[in-house]
């Protein structure tokens, strides 16, 4: 067989060398050369299996028609069904969801999430429509979807993405029963759903928690900590945030809460700086009273979004959209770390700037995969039809409780009542479906890190090189095992 020193051939996929999908392969290259798969294998890892696009006509609220342009793309069946997003903005067009499709494939891998990698959008500013407008948007973008069998609880499973959330994934489920076939488990056809209609409980803060999660088992690892000059732990570190839309937002509060410091917090309209530590509440009621988080307190006000990511400070997040850093501004980007939160924000070439300064970069394919993770657990709830937790959360606790009474019994000294029920009151519970969800991300982003930085130190390779063979070593596995049909 042949080696993989060479770079896979794209076959006359010209779209693959440029543009997002092109940086996209680009680091696959990159990393697939660390690797001894056969070429062919590292070929059809890399390949979009699937991309579609098309074009429905909605009636909009004062009676005109209007064009909608929509798109899915599925990069792999290596694993099914394939997974992904589905966003909601005018920028959407064929390289960024084969792009996203493709990270999405790496991240499912990468956290050990059996799914495919896949991603969908529609071109269109969700702003500018009325909610029974992104109604209609949404059930005709699904009826598509479903007449070109690009959705089922087996074949494609979105979820919510940029401009997307819980509505649009119940208007995405209730399509689909309607003009499917009965099927058991159609709930199961999208993740991100309200938990009254099959969502799953912790799903809404899941990607902002793993972005936590990613960051705390970094900063874990005390050789790594003195390479970059900084203190072991979380405790005291200062962070900027760009973005406090969901992602962003739920990381700078668990990272607030963990003991690190919100220094610095950008959005569209600009951004705002305080060395001394900001609340992030008080940011967001100061944003919905205003409009704005400019003019909160008496901090920094920045004109530009795009200005906050060269402040001074340990850890830098970027929460929003894709390719922000770049050549322009890596080389004063004063973070120890970069944590991307968001897809795609640093490019290739920002990147190799930013290794050059001994930054640490957590990669996005890794850092972000909480979504997925926990969109996992939503789609095993729904087809097992049983809330996580339902049949085990009583027993838990009556067990811990007569655990508890045992040890008051055999020890020489009983306990006052007061106390005993003080200990079965914080012990003495059983996990319900959140406290599951959080234990079951926590450990996989965990594990994750573990198994991308042993490979890091193994080859001597950068975080996201080494993110990029898990994924491969994974996918080129599961192909080895299911062979070459016919």
């Amino acid at each position: 067989m042949e080696g993989s020193n060479a770079t896979p051939q794209a076959n006359g996929q010209a779209e693959s060398s440029d543009g997002f999908f092109g940086e996209v392969n680009q680091m696959f290259d990159e990393a697939a050369a660390r690797t001894d798969h056969p070429r062919g294998v590292l070929h059809q890892i890399r390949a979009c299996d699937n991309i579609i696009r098309f074009e429905f006509p909605i009636e909009r609220d004062d009676g005109s028609i209007q064009v909608i342009r929509g798109y899915r793309g599925e990069h792999s069946h290596h694993m099914q069904p394939t997974k992904g997003g589905i966003r909601y903005a005018p920028s959407v067009n064929v390289d960024e969801v084969m792009a996203l499709s493709a990270l999405m494939s790496y991240k499912c891998a990468i956290v050990d999430v059996p799914f495919g990698g896949a991603k969908g959008g529609v071109c269109i500013d969700a702003r500018n429509y009325s909610t029974t407008e992104l109604e209609r948007i949404t059930r005709r973008y699904t009826f598509e979807l479903e007449r070109k069998d690009f959705i089922g609880p087996g074949t494609d499973v979105p979820a919510p993405d940029y401009g997307t959330g819980p509505q649009e994934m119940a208007w995405i489920m209730d399509t689909y029963n309607q003009i499917g076939d009965e099927d058991l488990n159609a709930l199961a056809c999208v993740t991100g759903k309200p938990v009254g209609q099959g969502g799953v409980r912790g799903r809404t803060e899941a990607t902002g928690r793993g972005v936590y999660y990613g960051i705390r088992e970094a900063c874990a690892y005390p050789k790594d900590m003195k390479r970059l000059g900084l203190e072991m732990g979380l405790e005291g570190k200062s962070v900027v945030i760009q973005g406090l839309g969901n992602v962003g937002y739920h990381a700078a509060r668990f990272l607030e809460d963990g003991g690190a410091k919100i220094v610095g917090i950008a959005e569209i309209e600009g951004a705002i700086h305080d060395p001394d530590g900001l609340d992030v509440d008080d940011v967001v009621a100061h944003r919905e009273e205003t409009g704005s988080i400019l003019g909160f307190a008496d901090v920094e006000n920045i004109e530009t979004s795009a200005a906050a990511l060269e402040l001074p400070c340990d850890i830098l997040i970027p929460a929003a959209l894709e390719g922000v850093i770049t050549t322009d501004n890596a080389p004063d980007i004063q973070a120890s770390i970069i944590a991307e939160a968001a897809n795609g924000p640093v490019t290739s070439e920002a990147d190799e700037i930013l290794q050059e300064k001994n930054a640490m970069i957590i990669p996005d394919v890794y850092l972000n995969a909480g979504g997925v993770t926990v969109s996992y657990f939503e789609w095993l709830r729904n087809l097992s039809h049983v809330r996580h937790g339902r049949m085990s959360r009583r027993f838990e606790e009556r067990n811990a409780e007569r655990i508890l009474r045992a040890v008051d019994e055999l020890t020489a000294e009983d306990f006052s009542e007061d106390l005993l029920e003080s200990l079965i009151e914080q012990v003495g519970f059983g996990a319900g479906e959140r406290d599951l969800v959080h234990s079951g991300l926590e450990d996989t982003m965990s594990h994750a890190y573990d198994e991308i930085r042993a490979i890091r130190e193994k080859k001597g390779v950068d975080m996201r090189t080494a993110a990029f063979v898990s994924a491969i070593d994974k996918i080129a596995g599961s192909y080895d095992q299911m062979g070459i049909f016919p």
